[in-house]
């Protein structure tokens, strides 16, 4: 299962209400993005949920796919801002907190910790088979990238 099967809308009810609707938890549930990122239920929403929300289109959710937002183009955007989270330093909890904080959105730290794990042993696969194959560039930028989100 993707981590970003695992991330969720806080305080998802209250939204629901707000909206009228039930929303699924899961923030990359078709649902979810139909309900949340229509322009007409954006106007019924609370100024500080309508705000978060739309950081949240604006920073995962641009791309120029034909599907979108259903292309994987706002996954891919989401694992990359948790993996640059992790690069500054932050533990699992902490990362939880920043994404609650950013875009209203949690996660259970252990499920941050089990996708960090995974994609630090990603990673020293990925160096393994480029030392095989002797590509030292690869290999060195895969397991510096490695040693970095294992800190």
């Amino acid at each position: 299962m993707a981590i970003t099967d695992k991330i969720y809308v806080k305080n998802h009810r209250q939204i629901g209400a707000q909206l009228d609707a039930d929303i699924p938890k899961g923030a990359f549930k078709g649902a979810t993005m139909d309900l949340l990122y229509r322009g007409k239920n954006l106007q019924k929403l609370d100024d500080t949920t309508r705000d978060r929300i739309l950081d949240f289109a604006e920073d995962f959710l641009d791309c120029s796919c034909d599907n979108n937002p259903y292309c994987g183009c706002p996954e891919r955007k989401f694992i990359r801002y948790l993996l640059e989270l992790r690069a500054q330093g932050l533990n699992a909890e902490e990362i939880v907190d920043v994404m609650t904080s950013d875009y209203m959105l949690y996660a259970y730290p252990g499920d941050i910790l089990s996708f960090l794990d995974d994609a630090v042993r990603t990673l020293e696969a990925t160096g393994d088979l480029a030392s095989v194959e002797h590509n030292d560039e690869i290999e060195q930028k895969a397991r510096q990238a490695a040693k970095e989100l294992a800190r």
